[in-house]
């Protein structure tokens, strides 16, 4: 699925919001130091979030049922 960069950032603060870091910088800065990181499902009526690998880019979502889920490092644009 691709998305818009105005789709990114409205996916990267609901993540922010839902793991509750203070900014997407403390998000980013957070995840690329661990082995698994915040991710977000970026199908449009769906927010679902979960841990997966750092360089997830189509994850298999529990809530709807698409590989729709992407890790904050790959929605950033960092892998």
């Amino acid at each position: 699925m691709s998305l818009s960069p105005q789709q990114r950032q409205a996916k990267l603060r609901a993540l922010v919001e839902a793991e509750g870091y203070p900014s997407v910088d403390d998000l980013l800065a957070a995840a690329v130091a661990d082995s698994v990181c915040p991710a977000i499902c970026t199908a449009g009526d769906c927010s679902y979030t979960c841990e997966m690998e750092p360089d997830q880019d189509r994850g298999w979502c529990e809530e709807c049922g698409k590989n729709t889920m992407q890790s904050a490092l790959v929605l950033a644009g960092i892998i």
